[in-house]
């Protein structure tokens, strides 16, 4: 009798889901919130505004040039950065990082959302029109031996952006080059030097002066420190830093090491399979992290203390593809706490606590 009553609540308890029916519910739900975003005023106080951005790039095409299958790199991203602050963005390889901040500078054009920067929807402005605000927003690429041309020398280099935007009179460029050498730490006479002359961490201050001649007010560093020494990195994440007080800078800082962005961020965003599953201040990421994502990347930082024991998080499994990514939350295929919903429902990305964002069903159920 005992057995019959359990069967009896347990199939009571069982909930069934039509996946088809449920991302149906999904986009009527998130078309719904861009409609309610599309009216919502500019914010005054931020320098970026993100709203829903979405990047995919086509893998199939009819004769007709029909796109039939579509990877998706960046679905659905919204955030608000203030002028001054870094914005640290992390994530596994492939997760859409680099994608997101080029979008955000319109090197790559956007499939969906709207990018608004000091006040202005830049979405959907021309090349021409992108001219006039390009010398606003700069990038610092991550390899700084092929972003540089080679048979320029730095001088040639740090002068060309100057001249194209006009930023001084002709005859002054020089000893505006030279003073924003010296402030990035570049010795006077590199000015006559190739690139091939220089080490990584030189070439890298190199591509940081050229990204600050223009006077920009957003940066977007993409792992700026990934190819350098430790001790490298240590200089050239102190020289942002300090180039960031004096010129008021604002940095999306894109990284796969968690203790630079923790440094270096005033905010953090977590992304996975191209979507931001958690978004917050730096201090209530790292004291206490929503998403069980961020949790398993958080147990990987090393400790340098032996006599502190970690409880490491491993995640079994690949990251699924983006061109096909799975149903319902994109991370239950790794998730050690995914349930029968995590794999139909797509989790809403909400504001649990003040100014902490994250999309997961375990949190809608506490």
């Amino acid at each position: 009798m005992t057995d019959e009553k359990d069967t009896t609540v347990q199939a009571a308890q069982t909930v069934t889901y039509d996946d088809a029916a449920e991302e149906a519910k999904y986009l009527e739900r998130r078309q719904r919130q861009i409609a309610e975003d599309q009216g919502k005023p500019i914010d005054p106080e931020a320098i970026l505004e993100v709203r829903h951005l979405r990047k995919c790039f086509p893998l199939k095409k009819t004769l007709t040039g029909k796109v039939t299958q579509e990877l998706i790199a960046v679905d659905d991203v919204s955030f608000k950065l203030k002028p001054g602050e870094t914005l640290g963005i992390v994530g596994e390889s492939g997760c859409g990082k680099t994608t997101m901040g080029r979008a955000i500078l319109k090197l790559h054009k956007p499939s969906g959302g709207r990018i608004i920067f000091d006040g202005r929807d830049i979405t959907d402005l021309t090349s021409s029109q992108m001219r006039q605000i390009r010398r606003q927003m700069q990038i610092i690429f991550q390899d700084p031996y092929s972003s540089l041309p080679p048979r320029s020398t730095v001088g040639g280099i740090l002068s060309e952006p100057v001249l194209v935007h006009k930023i001084v009179p002709r005859d002054q460029v020089k000893d505006y080059v030279l003073e924003l050498m010296d402030k990035c730490g570049l010795r006077d006479y590199y000015y006559e030097r190739y690139p091939h002359e220089f080490s990584g961490g030189q070439r890298q201050r190199i591509c940081i002066a050229r990204a600050l001649s223009v006077n920009p007010k957003l940066v977007v560093c993409d792992e700026p420190v990934s190819a350098l020494d430790v001790s490298i990195q240590a200089q050239i994440i102190n020289l942002l830093k300090r180039l960031q007080q004096s010129m008021n800078l604002t940095y999306i800082f894109i990284s796969h090491d968690l203790s630079v962005v923790k440094f270096i961020s005033d905010r953090i965003g977590v992304m996975y399979l191209g979507s931001m599953v958690e978004f917050g201040n730096k201090q209530d990421i790292f004291s206490h992290p929503l998403h069980p994502y961020t949790q398993a990347l958080f147990s990987a930082i090393p400790q340098p203390d032996p006599d502190i024991k970690m409880n490491r998080i491993v995640l079994k499994g690949d990251i699924p593809s983006p061109a096909n990514p799975p149903k319902g939350c994109r991370f239950h295929t790794r998730c050690p706490y995914a349930t029968e919903i995590c794999r139909h429902v797509t989790p809403e990305y909400r504001e649990y606590e003040p100014e902490h964002f994250a999309a997961c069903h375990l949190l809608e159920r506490e």
